[in-house]
């Protein structure tokens, strides 16, 4: 009998706690920092970056400027042009012209002769 009342103690204690959780605002904002980065944040630092750089993390202000076909684009800021890679899943209903300043976060991504951006998120620029 007692191992039935922890048990249910122990449920509904759990089902309580997630709560808070269940009962968020939909369009609730999360909490974080928010201010100047440190690391690559223009196309020249995505292109000079050595090459032991793949995979380091980049945040690019700038624009798309063309379309390449399936998900490559060729990205532009102030400092040069790269080909980006946005997946089909990682617009989250983002529409972009060749006007619309985003900001794309992801990583950088070299090859033997070819440098692109594989992007992670995309977002409107601040």
């Amino acid at each position: 009998m007692k191992k039935i009342i922890l048990l249910a103690a122990l449920v509904s204690s759990s089902v309580f706690a997630n709560n808070h959780v269940i009962n968020q605002p939909v369009n609730a904002q999360q909490g974080g920092f928010s201010g100047p980065t440190q690391g690559i944040n223009t196309v020249k630092s995505v292109l000079d970056a050595g090459m032991f750089s793949d995979d380091t993390p980049v945040s690019l202000t700038g624009y798309l400027v063309a379309s390449l076909g399936g998900e490559m684009y060729t990205f532009k800021d102030n400092t040069g042009t790269i080909h980006v890679e946005i997946d089909h899943d990682k617009w989250f209903g983002l529409q972009a012209t060749p006007t619309t300043k985003i900001t794309i976060y992801g990583d950088i991504d070299k090859e033997f002769n070819y440098t692109k951006v594989d992007v992670d998120r995309v977002s409107l620029a601040q």
